[in-house]
């Protein structure tokens, strides 16, 4: 789904279970099926990633000039805005949470990546904030200060408030446990907000989650995802 389009950058919804590119088995991936379906965007670029099963907003730039900016932009933290909503095991307690825990990002037989909490990681700061509790189970905002590997899913498990649904980092234990959740990890890209960068103009976009998603966390938590 295009949640926005101009002459360019695209910002797609992507949806969770969809790689954003090719490799390691999967043979297209979002930037693939993009480029395929859209012949005159033969050479769009993914500004940026999004983990498998995370969904959400996802950048796609039409012009490499603007390509360089948005990377950029990227490496100076803060300058582009990115806001997750994540839905995790355990009832949080305080209101805003900043982690601030180095990441060491690793290998195994050239299978997916994975990252853990090690000193001698990169610097990795995320700032989560309270939005629903409920017994067991609450509704988080997350927002990346860095963009390390899994950043968010390693932090919320160093935490011990693992993701719903995460196969990798979560508690497989704690999902079956849950009635009528999503068959996917509840980690979901809602917003991201773009400065005026070289002659472009700030941009804000928002992306919902996908209709079973929505309708848990509105019957469920209470709370609503748009």
């Amino acid at each position: 789904l295009i949640l926005h389009e101009d002459d360019y950058l695209i910002i797609l919804n992507k949806p969770a279970g969809m790689p954003v590119h090719g490799g390691s088995g999967v043979a297209a991936g979002v930037i693939e099926s993009f480029r395929h379906a859209r012949p005159d965007l033969s050479r769009c670029e993914l500004v940026h990633r999004l983990d498998k099963d995370t969904s959400g907003c996802l950048m796609i730039a039409k012009r490499r000039s603007y390509l360089r900016l948005l990377q950029e932009a990227l490496r100076r933290p803060g300058t582009i805005s990115k806001q997750y909503i994540a839905i995790v095991h355990g009832q949080w307690l305080e209101k805003t949470v900043i982690v601030d825990q180095p990441l060491l990002t690793l290998s195994r037989g050239g299978q997916e990546r994975f990252s853990r909490v090690e000193k001698s990681g990169k610097n990795a700061r995320t700032q989560f904030r309270q939005l629903a509790v409920r017994p067991g189970i609450s509704a988080i905002e997350a927002r990346p200060l860095t963009g390390r590997t899994h950043q968010i899913r390693v932090h919320c498990r160093w935490l011990r408030f693992p993701i719903v649904g995460d196969n990798r980092y979560g508690d497989k234990t704690a999902d079956r446990a849950l009635s009528n959740i999503p068959r996917r990890m509840l980690l979901h890209a809602r917003h991201i907000r773009i400065p005026p960068l070289g002659d472009r103009g700030r941009l804000e976009v928002n992306a919902p989650f996908d209709r079973e998603s929505e309708k848990y966390l509105e019957s469920t938590l209470g709370i609503d995802s748009k």
